[in-house]
């Protein structure tokens, strides 16, 4: 983090982003402000955490027993007598980056400190990336347990419930996101909510899911469909996996982002169907769902080893349906490690 500091041409840091605060302490309250300089950390946090932080966090703690945690932080700031500190503005109120302002010496100057912590995040540690292989393989197991109730007469509400109640069966802390199930024309709204609609019989079928384990998340997308597919249902299916598995050719070390987006565009180009894509082909993936890096065609960056990433090429076809197959990827020295072990077949669904 010291060097993070110097190449803003900061003092130090104010985070509160609980995410960021997790990364750097462990601690895993819903209130903190975390301050670093380059040679000390410090979290303040309120007493109802008194015992929970200082069992987690491996930095000092300061519990503030009334008022912001934000007005004791400036109090510190400027008892240290930092001239430049950044806060996560992105992550901020308004109001907050004003109380720090008020509370601080005017020769105090405020500047944006948004993701730095997060690019120390976007390469995983082994023990990260252990942690997503269990979230993933959680994840996994509960779509298969959860599978053996899918069928046409059974709603979208049902399904969804099922495959939470699976993931928490198998240990996980929550779903990664509100898991979507979404059948027929729905599932072309690529971030359906489950309804009460009943499955019907000759429908596709999307189910996008995630476990959250340890503080650690997976992301997965799989398709079926109610009965046989149906030749339509079929060409966009076979379109999106040849572009998914060109997207995961194109994953490498040293590559753009923007690179392993137009693998998969072009891919669904020459199937007539790029313009029904249409979000990007990922994103990164960790202690949030979606974090850095991201996936576009217009995103920079590069590919870089111990990332762990999604990819997922999607087409939606209003008034009929759509089609996502999303994996969870880690990027190694050789490419693409697929962590998502479960089946990408067009899978039948009793009708």
């Amino acid at each position: 983090m010291a060097e993070a500091l110097t190449g803003a041409r900061l003092d130090a840091l104010a985070a509160a982003h609980l995410p960021n605060v997790r990364y750097l302490t462990g601690f895993t309250g819903s209130n903190a402000v975390l301050l670093m300089s380059g040679k000390r950390a410090l979290l303040y946090t309120d007493p109802r955490y008194t015992l929970q932080a200082r069992a987690e966090c491996d930095v000092p703690v300061r519990i503030v027993a009334q008022g912001p945690l934000w007005t004791e932080a400036a109090r510190e700031m400027r008892r240290r007598g930092w001239r430049s500190v950044g806060l996560e503005a992105q992550h901020l109120s308004h109001a907050a980056w004003l109380a720090v302002a008020q509370a601080l010496d005017r020769g105090v100057r405020l500047k944006d400190g948004s993701g730095l912590i997060e690019n120390l995040r976007m390469v995983k540690s082994p023990e990260e990336i252990a942690a997503i292989r269990r979230a993933v393989d959680l994840a996994a197991k509960a779509f298969t347990k959860a599978l053996r109730k899918a069928k046409a007469g059974v709603t979208e509400l049902a399904l969804a419930a099922e495959i939470d109640h699976q993931m928490r069966l198998l240990g996980a802390s929550a779903p990664a996101f509100e898991t979507i199930v979404a059948s027929g024309e729905r599932s072309a709204l690529p971030h359906a909510r489950p309804s009460p609609r009943t499955i019907a019989a000759n429908q596709i079928l999307l189910v996008d899911m995630g476990a959250s384990l340890d503080g650690y998340h997976s992301d997965m997308t799989r398709v079926g469909y109610t009965g046989r597919p149906s030749p339509r249902a079929r060409r966009m299916y076979d379109a999106v996996i040849e572009a998914q598995l060109a997207a995961l050719a194109a994953v490498k070390p040293g590559v753009k982002v923007s690179q392993v987006d137009a693998a998969a565009r072009s891919t669904l180009r020459r199937h007539g169907l790029d313009k029904l894509f249409t979000h990007s082909i990922g994103h990164g993936l960790g202690l949030e769902v979606h974090e850095s890096p991201r996936l576009g065609r217009l995103a920079a960056g590069t590919l870089e080893p111990g990332m762990v990433i999604t990819i997922e090429p999607g087409v939606y076809e209003n008034g009929f349906g759509g089609v996502r197959i999303e994996d969870t990827v880690l990027v190694n020295s050789a490419g693409a490690e697929v962590l998502t072990p479960t089946s990408k077949e067009f899978l039948e669904i009793p009708s």
